[in-house]
C-alpha cells in the first residue's frame, strides 16, 4: 500500500503546461476535464465549451465538489484569463490537497493552459457563450 500512495504523490505533485492546440484536439477526450477558475469575467467574456466553473476566489473550499465533479476524470487542465497566476495557483492547491487527503482521486496529471482563456480565444479557438451551469458544451 505504502508503495502506490508515493507512486500516487509524486504523480499527483507535477503540474505540467498544455498549449491551446494540444488542449483542441484533447478537450473532448473523456477522461478530461477543463477547470475554469476566474471570477466573473466568465459570465461576460465566455468560456472554453465543456469547462466546469470554480471561481479563485473560493477555489478551495469547493475542492471536494471539483473532485466528485471529476470522477471518472484523471486529467485535469486549469485556466485563468492568461494562466499566470490564478490558473497555476489554483492547480497548486488541488495538488496540496491531495497530498495531504492521500484520497484516490484517480486524477493522474494536473495540466494548466498555456496562455490561458485570452490566448485561447486570441488564436480563434471555439469560445461558448451559453450561461448554463455547468456548461452542457457546443
Amino acid at each position: 500500500m505504502k508503495r502506490v500512495e508515493r507512486r500516487y504523490e509524486m504523480m499527483a505533485r507535477s503540474i505540467s503546461y498544455i498549449t491551446g492546440s494540444q488542449l483542441l484536439s484533447l478537450r473532448r477526450h473523456p477522461s478530461i476535464a477543463i477547470v475554469d477558475v476566474r471570477d466573473d469575467e466568465r459570465s461576460c467574456d465566455g468560456h472554453i465549451s465543456g469547462s466546469l466553473h470554480y471561481a479563485s476566489d473560493s477555489f478551495s473550499d469547493n475542492i471536494p465538489n471539483l473532485i466528485q465533479a471529476v470522477k471518472g476524470k484523471d486529467t485535469l487542465v486549469f485556466h485563468c484569463a492568461l494562466s499566470q497566476v490564478r490558473g497555476p495557483t489554483c492547480a497548486r492547491r488541488l495538488v496540496n490537497y491531495l497530498e495531504e487527503s492521500k484520497e484516490d482521486t484517480g486524477i493522474k496529471k494536473i495540466l494548466v493552459l498555456e496562455r490561458g482563456f485570452n490566448g485561447w480565444e486570441a488564436s480563434g479557438r471555439p469560445v461558448c457563450r451559453c450561461t448554463s451551469i455547468p456548461c452542457k458544451g457546443e
